[in-house]
């Protein structure tokens, strides 16, 4: 955070000096002008060549302006995705030491308490365990979906399969997760967005739409990794701005996106299910890479 401070305020001097110095010299040349218009004399070179630098001037700072326009949308959205991601980290965190440890604490004084409480009490106590047992068991999944930590352990695939059986394993969803090719060697940010919008995706089928199969497939593409999410759910109408239609699951998975210069496209209609497509295009330094191991199948 610190460097970045430093070099936002090295910047904003410089910036402000080129301000400066384009409106002096478009000043100058105005005054300039003016009185060669009152003395009706003719233009000097060395007039010309100060509007010429004024007219620089402005174009810089038109160009300076422009580009840090266009790169406002993608430089927030990455912004708001690592701010999400750091305090996902962070309540996984919280609940994993703080809470975590306290109920394991409370599951070993019920035990020790179980031991010298009379045999008509067993029970209660036992009821309890297994109160604590159910708790314990859902603050460890939730800190699982808030901080997969198992990517970089396991991979994309053993990651995503592993989700899959935890959060489908008590449902009547078929599920099948497809992935024919080796996926090592996958961007950090890439796999997380894959992992983040395949989450959404199945938690939206899970809430709202009464699916009963599910297909997920990944694919290396000459474009990019592929992820595509199939179900045959009740299907609903997507918005061309989720965000603004309340869709927020939809405006995350877009964010998340266009923050890594990807594509994403949602086919939705009521009663024919739910078709999401997702590439994210592989950096320049394994394009050519990705194209060969497109074609070797394992």
């Amino acid at each position: 955070m610190l460097p970045r401070l430093k070099t936002t305020l090295r910047c904003c001097p410089r910036a402000a000096l080129l301000r400066w110095a384009t409106a002096g010299l478009c000043v100058a040349s105005l005054g300039a002008n003016l009185w060669l218009y009152l003395a009706d004399q003719a233009m000097s070179v060395s007039l010309l060549v100060l509007q010429l630098a004024a007219t620089l001037g402005a174009a810089v700072l038109l160009g300076l302006g422009a580009r840090s326009i266009s790169l406002r949308p993608a430089e927030l959205a990455e912004r708001m995705l690592k701010v999400q991601e750091d305090e996902r980290q962070h309540l996984s965190r919280e609940l994993h030491d703080d809470i975590g440890q306290l109920l394991t604490a409370a599951k070993l004084q019920l035990q020790w308490l179980q031991r010298r409480m009379p045999d008509e009490l067993h029970g209660h106590c036992e009821a309890l365990r297994s109160t604590l047992d159910d708790t314990l068991g859902n603050v460890r999944n939730v800190s699982a979906l808030l901080n997969p930590r198992q990517l970089a352990s396991l991979g994309l695939e053993a990651s995503l399969r592993e989700h899959l059986l935890r959060t489908l394993g008590n449902s009547d969803v078929h599920w099948s997760l497809a992935c024919q090719q080796r996926l090592g060697g996958i961007d950090e940010a890439v796999a997380m967005a894959v992992f983040r919008i395949t989450q959404e995706a199945v938690t939206n089928m899970l809430r709202h739409a009464q699916a009963r199969n599910l297909v997920i497939r990944l694919q290396r593409t000459p474009a990019g990794l592929a992820l595509s999410i199939h179900d045959d759910g009740c299907g609903f109408v997507p918005s061309r701005q989720p965000a603004e239609a309340g869709q927020r699951g939809l405006a995350g998975m877009q964010e998340r996106v266009t923050a890594l210069q990807g594509r994403l496209d949602i086919t939705s209609q009521p009663g024919l299910g739910t078709h999401i497509e997702a590439v994210f295009p592989w950096p320049p330094r394994t394009r050519q890479r990705a194209r060969s191991a497109a074609t070797h199948d394992l």
